[in-house]
């Protein structure tokens, strides 16, 4: 990746389903196997070249930046844009905008999620399609509990809330780039990137890759349970970068 590229992780959210098993730290700082869920995106994004990193951060921010600091020990720098109220999603990295006003296209990344995917395929589509916003989706069997993504060729052509259906379907991975120009498009009051962004930037392009590598959340005590089960793939695709696998539901 070229020294340019940053990557924001959107770390603040409250965790409220998670705190009957992590009931003292952001979701986002659970225990993982050896380390933290954060320090596997972390070493992810490292592992691909990705050292450039701010960190979105709200609820027991202090947590956060105490683990990782500036991230001189991991060889990366790490930056902190702090919101002292919930903002969204969306919110959370206009927050962040005096940290990318030299940044052409970044990623954006869910803090509470894995998805095994080559950050620089993403971004060769994202700059070949000159896209405002590309977006990592991925291929599910049941879908009922999901919004989908509705994809022509490689265009964005809608979104779908969750219905309930248990048809397969595209559904959104939690990994993005952004062009620049897409924080003049984000309110400054807190605001949703799925429900108020990217509907309001399909007319100014926005295309997807479909990924096959592994996926998982740890929204849920159940879905957290599942990482630690899968701790010792998840630590392998975190340092080696992509790896091909099965999809693994939410």
């Amino acid at each position: 990746m070229k020294d340019d590229v940053k990557a924001v992780l959107l770390v603040g959210g409250l965790g409220t389903r998670l705190r009957s098993v992590v009931p003292s730290a952001p979701k986002v700082l659970a225990s993982v196997g050896k380390g933290t869920f954060l320090g596997l995106l972390v070493e992810q994004l490292r592992s691909q070249g990705i050292r450039r990193l701010v960190m979105c951060t709200g609820y027991l921010a202090d947590q956060v930046e105490g683990e990782f600091g500036d991230g001189r020990a991991l060889d990366i720098a790490i930056e902190y844009s702090k919101e002292e109220q919930p903002l969204g999603t969306a919110g959370a990295v206009k927050r962040a905008e005096h940290y990318l006003w030299n940044v052409p296209d970044f990623f954006v990344m869910n803090g509470d999620s894995f998805l095994d995917i080559d950050f620089r395929n993403l971004m060769d589509l994202h700059r070949s399609r000159d896209a405002m916003a590309t977006l990592a989706v991925l291929r599910v069997e049941d879908t009922s509990r999901y919004g989908t993504v509705q994809v022509e060729g490689d265009r964005v052509r809608g979104f779908a809330e969750k219905t309930g259906s248990n048809l397969p379907g595209l559904v959104n991975g939690g990994v993005y780039v952004f062009k620049h120009d897409v924080l003049q498009y984000i309110p400054e009051h807190p605001a949703s990137l799925e429900r108020d962004v990217f509907p309001a930037l399909l007319d100014r392009g926005v295309y997807a890759q479909e990924q096959r590598g592994m996926f998982i959340d740890i929204g849920t005590p159940a879905d957290y349970a599942r990482a630690q089960q899968l701790c010792n793939s998840l630590s392998e695709a975190a340092s080696r970068g992509r790896l091909p696998g099965p999809v693994a539901e939410k």
